[in-house]
């Protein structure tokens, strides 16, 4: 077996930690070989090691309930629907315990949030990325939350999320398939993979091109899941050549004049799912964002194919 750095071996071996999380274990003396402490990332295992992580437990105090104006698209005993907007955390982590969409349900509901996500997560049954606004359902029992969280699992929820790409997809729907996993040389990302990975499959229906080329143009596109991985709508897209306006991490730097993008260009728009005491398909719907509008208006250029 040739020689492989410590801190390479269990990234690949704990995909759900960072690289640079697992360097900080290893400098922090919290792995061991033949019950020796490992500090330097670079040392080189060898057959027969056996090596031991310790995972320090994670610091879960009381949550602040911080007083954040929230849209509300419906709320009952059971659910909360909410509106979320592009910039907003969902849980609290390092370096934000205060200003997230938790601590704002907490202000609102108090205690009435289901407790199975743990501490820092009540009532969370699935998330949208920080800077992704729209449409997110929040548990406010167990009951609920055993309910939503086996319709996601199986499948049964309706997502439908907006996005705004560089690049004139070639037709005016279709499917991007392709297995998603932590890219190997940047653990914070995900990326396709031609091997191992979850299965994961995104539709989309163009609904309008904007710009005069097929190269320098974008397209407002709609995107459904039918599986929901970590990313996964910017880095289909991405992979696929038509990455998100805005996407800091999976897209293209472009400067577009006149015009602040504090945000990438993907928006949650329809939500539907079985509510899980009445028993009965809900589907509830965001509208478009301004600057969404604001971003179309300033890419067009006398062309428009709308569809």
């Amino acid at each position: 077996m040739p020689e492989e750095r410590i801190d390479q071996f269990l990234a690949k071996k704990i995909p759900d930690f960072s690289r640079s999380r697992l360097q900080k274990l290893i400098k922090g003396k919290q792995v061991l070989i033949k019950n020796k402490s490992i500090t330097s990332a670079s040392y080189k295992i060898k057959p027969g090691d056996f090596i031991v992580v310790n995972i320090p437990k994670a610091s879960e105090g009381k949550l602040k309930a911080t007083k954040i104006a929230l849209e509300i698209l419906y709320e009952d005993q059971d659910i909360i629907v909410i509106n979320k907007p592009a910039g907003l955390v969902v849980h609290p982590g390092a370096g934000n315990w205060e200003n997230t969409l938790v601590n704002a349900l907490l202000a609102h509901c108090g205690n009435n949030l289901s407790g199975i996500g743990g501490v820092r997560r009540p009532g969370i049954v699935h998330r949208l990325d920080k800077e992704t606004s729209g449409a997110l359902v929040v548990a406010k029992n167990d009951y609920t939350h055993i309910n939503l969280s086996k319709q996601f699992s199986d499948r049964k929820i309706m997502r439908s999320y907006q996005a705004i790409v560089w690049g004139w997809l070639g037709k005016n729907q279709g499917t991007f398939k392709g297995n998603l996993g932590r890219n190997p040389k940047n653990r914070k990302k995900m990326t396709v993979l031609s091997s191992g990975g979850k299965h994961a499959v995104t539709h989309y229906k163009m609904v309008k091109r904007i710009g005069s080329t097929r190269t320098e143009g974008a397209s407002f596109i709609e995107c459904r899941l039918e599986t929901g991985r970590t990313h996964q709508i910017r880095v289909h897209l991405s992979h696929n050549g038509f990455p998100i306006i805005g996407d800091k991490i999976y897209g293209k730097q472009r400067k577009i004049s006149d015009l602040t993008l504090n945000r990438h260009m993907l928006h949650a728009n329809k939500l539907g799912f079985v509510h899980p005491r009445k028993n009965k398909f809900l589907t509830y719907r965001t509208k478009t964002p301004a600057i969404f509008n604001s971003l179309i208006d300033k890419l067009s250029s006398g062309f428009s194919d709308k569809y």
